[in-house]
């Protein structure tokens, strides 16, 4: 047996740790792997490298992907997909497993379908909005660099009695938005699942700014359901123009940085999972933990729908703000 394995999509810390489980578990039942570099594209290229124990010694701690990860156009067609399969059966490869998010686990679908290639996701995304999974690949690493941006953020906040702004990943969920903003003290979240109207979010701050002491942070996430950061602040610049407003967009310092403990042992778990899943005959699934056991999701069921947030996190955070 063979078994070939990539990443794809946007990198998230903890998927070099997923690629030496998965590579480790296979070695040890004498299963050849082989890594496929940048992704989809690297598919349609034949861009192999054989993966062993040995070369997958020293990565548990790097964040990033050292099977590196592109877009490709060219996979979205026909035959494009045709020739990354040809080349998966040109190695031997008997399943492929796809370590990624909502894009990742598209493709991998599309091309088990059309060619019959047996595929096995791990979900590693920062936003964690795949279902299947409690938690995905790299939000945690996420949550604690955006805490502890904010955190910087509040000091110098509060040496000038600034309201700042700051903006966090999560085009289409708040799981960042929310945990970071409660971990944070954040006096305000805004976020997809929980938007508020200007009106409310003004006649809150207003409040807020009445009692506060010396600083005010407002945590929003990114994406055109809350405006972003920039479009917050001209909406608030005629009410609240007389104080020192910042805006603060932490972007992709999201996405790097070794991995926390946590998603380390998660991507452990999730590599040794897939493995064995495609030992035991299971194809067209994704691996992931669910009040910490690890179960199988059918692949198709893990995107394209909405992952639900925390409302008890969400309520309890306006309580605490």
């Amino acid at each position: 047996m063979k078994i070939a394995i990539l990443t794809s999509g946007g990198d998230s810390p903890g998927m070099n740790a997923a690629v030496r489980a998965a590579a480790r578990t296979a070695s040890h039942y004498g299963i050849d792997v082989v890594g496929v570099m940048f992704g989809y594209r690297g598919l349609i290229k034949g861009d192999f490298v054989d993966l062993d124990r040995n070369s997958v010694s020293g990565i548990i701690q790097r964040g990033g992907t050292v099977l590196k990860t592109a877009r490709s156009e060219e996979f979205m067609k026909p035959e494009g997909r045709a020739k990354a399969a040809e080349n998966l059966k040109s190695v031997g490869a008997d399943a492929l497993v796809a370590i990624g998010g909502d894009g990742t686990f598209r493709g991998a679908t599309i091309l088990s379908k059309e060619h019959g290639i047996n595929v096995v996701g791990i979900p590693a995304t920062i936003d964690n909005d795949l279902i299947g999974s409690d938690e995905t690949i790299g939000y945690d690493t996420a949550l604690n660099t955006a805490m502890d941006a904010i955190d910087k953020i509040r000091d110098t906040a509060d040496a000038h009695e600034r309201l700042f702004l700051v903006e966090v990943m999560g085009r289409h969920a708040g799981f960042i938005a929310l945990e970071t903003g409660i971990a944070s003290g954040a006096e305000m979240i805004i976020l997809p699942e929980g938007l508020r109207k200007i009106g409310e979010i003004k006649s809150k701050l207003k409040e807020t700014l009445k009692v506060q002491k010396r600083s005010t942070l407002i945590v929003i996430a990114e994406g055109e359901k809350t405006g972003g950061a920039w479009h917050l602040e001209d909406q608030l610049k005629e009410d609240f123009g007389k104080y020192d407003m910042r805006v603060c967009i932490l972007g992709h310092i999201q996405r790097g940085g070794s991995p926390t403990a946590h998603d380390r042992v998660l991507a452990s778990r999730l590599g040794y999972e897939a493995i064995n899943a495609i030992r035991d005959g299971k194809s067209k699934i994704m691996v992931g933990v669910i009040n910490h056991k690890c179960v199988i999701t059918p692949i198709e069921q893990t995107f394209g729908k909405i992952k639900e947030i925390n409302f008890d996190l969400l309520k309890m955070a306006k309580v605490l703000n």
